[in-house]
């Protein structure tokens, strides 16, 4: 099969997880142009590597300048680092016309599906990760459960206590929570104060 049905499969399949994956579901423009162009340039060396008279050494330094770039601009949540290696990936299978067709274009397919399918908002749709800055100083894992409960409306699955500052009254946690199937329309301080027991005090005379 001629090269440039692998160009036209690895562009078609290019643009179907920029455009009709990724941007519709993460919505960042800048990354447009950088699986675009990681993707063809892959392809391209590529091509070229299987094409020309070079050696093994020389083809693996090519690869070895490209793994020391950095991404230094933004940073890219593991999502989007899936997208990256995906891009890189295609690129690859584009870039090797001297294998099976259908063995190249089935891979592409096969790419395309897993990362539709693992990204896919409906799978676990209710989960939930984020790193939070408390105003108070925790040192029971209990009652931080129980404060993330309350706060976030959600069954908390797992905590791990980054950082608790006793001198400034603050807590960094790692929660990862699920949210429950109905969102509790009690104002937070009133479903605070509902937990919350304020001990008894007897008063001798």
């Amino acid at each position: 099969m001629p090269v440039y049905a692998f160009i036209a499969a690895d562009l078609i399949a290019i643009a179907v997880m920029v455009f009709g994956l990724y941007f519709p579901r993460h919505r960042r423009r800048d990354m447009i142009v950088a699986f675009l162009s990681i993707n063809v340039g892959v392809m391209g060396v590529t091509y070229a590597m299987t094409n020309a008279d070079i050696s093994l050494g020389f083809g693996l330094g090519i690869f070895a300048v490209l793994s020391i770039i950095r991404l230094r601009s933004t940073e890219m949540d593991h999502a989007e680092i899936a997208y990256y290696f995906t891009a890189i990936a295609l690129g690859l299978l584009g870039g090797f016309p001297a294998i099976s067709p259908t063995i190249s274009f089935t891979l592409m397919a096969v790419l395309l599906a897993v990362i539709a399918v693992g990204d896919h908002p409906a799978l676990f749709r209710r989960t939930r990760q984020q790193l939070m800055m408390l105003d108070q100083a925790f040192t029971d894992e209990g009652e931080l459960t129980q404060h993330l409960a309350v706060t976030l409306g959600a069954d908390i699955q797992r905590i791990n206590v980054r950082k608790v500052d006793l001198v400034n009254e603050s807590t960094l946690v790692d929660v990862r929570y699920t949210l429950l199937a109905a969102a509790d329309p009690t104002p937070l301080d009133d479903r605070f104060a509902a937990v919350v027991t304020a001990p008894e005090v007897e008063v001798r005379r």
